[in-house]
Parts: structure tokens; C-alpha cells; sequence
């Protein structure tokens, strides 16, 4: 019902996970705090005819595991989906196999996905898994501009969790600074409105060369200036 997604295709479902482990999917995926719609809105404003497949996967306080996580993945690309948005990660490195397994299956079913870095930078997954697109923010990165900070030049050494990661503006296409939902988060959705315009401009390219298309549109920071 939000009127920033008026004319949008919306479908879903959630997944719980039941006493023994098993994931569990049921039909409703209203959004129950906001956050979704969000993310959603996002995305439309860059992409305005995409199709938003919900997947429900956190509870009313914000909070998921590993293994839904992965669960949501592997429902959405199952289900046709071309490009998987996560707003979340985990620094559990016991779980990132897991992560790391489901989102290699997700590319060879022709899907991409993306997912948010840690705002502070630190350790999560899947953003720092190399198979995953991942997408940082910066509180004075302006409105419409897309970094990339190829490993090449920017390697993890010195350059931490922006090594090999797209970096762009974190607030919502409609709020001010400091509304509700802001960061990598939101940075995450304006990326995937980005690669899902790409995926529909290049029909037969791979998650892989749809990264690299999207690697080749984007800012390159010079390493012996450095950012800020």
C-alpha cells in the first residue's frame, strides 16, 4: 500500500525455521516494520519496472540467522529470481561455507546477489564472500554516485572491508539524514535497482559479467589520494 511502490509488482512469502532446523514457508510476507518496504522502494526508484519478490526472513525486532539467510536464497533464486538483495550478514565464519555454498548454486542458476557490508566495517557475510556482490556507504557519498574499489588496487591489507566492494549513498530515495533505515542497507538496494536494469539490458550475461559491467559504470577512487 506504500505510494513510493504504486504500480510495482510485489509477490513473496516468509520462512521460519521449525524445532528440528527445517526451513518452513509459509504465504504472508507483509512487511511488519517498515523495513522491507523500504529496501523496496529503493530499489523501484532506480529500477521503476522491476518485479519485488518479498522474502521474509527476520522478525519483528530486525533479527535472522545464517541459515535463513540462506534459506531466502535459495527459495528466491528457485523461484526465478534474477537478483537477490540482503540487507543483512553475519560475522560468523562457521556459517560463511554455508553461505558461500547457496550463493555459488544462486549464480549457477543465472542469479546475482548482493548484500550489505558492515557499517563499521567489519567482518560479515556473504558481503565479504568474493562470489557476492558487496556494497558499503558513506555518510558524504552524494546521491547517484557508485564506487568500486578493485582488489587490484585496493587490497584488503590496507584497505580492510572496502577491498573489492561497491560503495555508493545511504539514504532512502524520499527521507533526510538520520531517517529510520540508512547505510549499506539502502546502499545495497540502490545497487540491486542498478543490476537489475543491467540484467534486463543484457538478457544472456552472467552474474559474473553483470559484475563487471557494473564494475566498469562505476567511480574509480585513486589508492595514492585515498577516500574520505
Amino acid at each position: 500500500m506504500d505510494p513510493r511502490l504504486a504500480g510495482v509488482r510485489v509477490s513473496g512469502w516468509n520462512i521460519q525455521l521449525g524445532a528440528t532446523g527445517h526451513a518452513m514457508i509459509g504465504a504472508e510476507h507483509g512487511d511488519v516494520h517498515g523495513h522491507g518496504t523500504d529496501m523496496a522502494a529503493a530499489v523501484a526508484s532506480v529500477a521503476p519496472d522491476v518485479e519485488i519478490i518479498s522474502v521474509r526472513i527476520m522478525d519483528s525486532s530486525l533479527r535472522t540467522t545464517a541459515d535463513l539467510m540462506a534459506a531466502g536464497i535459495e527459495t528466491a533464486f528457485r523461484n526465478g529470481a534474477q537478483v537477490i538483495n540482503l540487507s543483512m550478514g553475519t560475522p560468523n565464519m562457521g556459517k560463511a561455507l554455508l553461505l558461500r555454498d547457496t550463493i555459488a548454486l544462486a549464480g549457477e542458476s543465472g542469479a546475482s546477489v548482493l548484500a550489505a557490508a558492515h557499517p563499521k566495517g567489519e567482518r560479515a557475510y556473504p558481503a565479504d564472500l568474493p562470489e557476492t556482490v558487496g556494497v558499503a556507504s558513506h555518510p558524504e557519498c552524494g546521491r547517484g554516485r557508485l564506487f568500486f574499489f578493485d582488489s587490484g588496487q585496493f587490497a584488503a591489507a590496507e584497505w580492510g572491508s572496502l577491498s573489492d566492494k561497491f560503495l555508493t549513498y545511504g539514504y532512502g530515495p524520499s527521507q533526510d539524514i538520520g531517517a529510520r533505515y540508512c547505510g549499506p542497507e539502502v546502499a545495497t538496494a540502490y545497487v540491486t535497482g542498478a543490476l537489475a536494469c543491467l540484467a534486463q539490458a543484457l538478457p544472456r550475461a552472467t552474474p559474473e559479467q553483470l559484475r563487471q559491467a557494473l564494475a566498469a559504470r562505476a567511480l574509480r577512487p585513486a589508492p595514492e589520494l585515498g577516500y574520505a
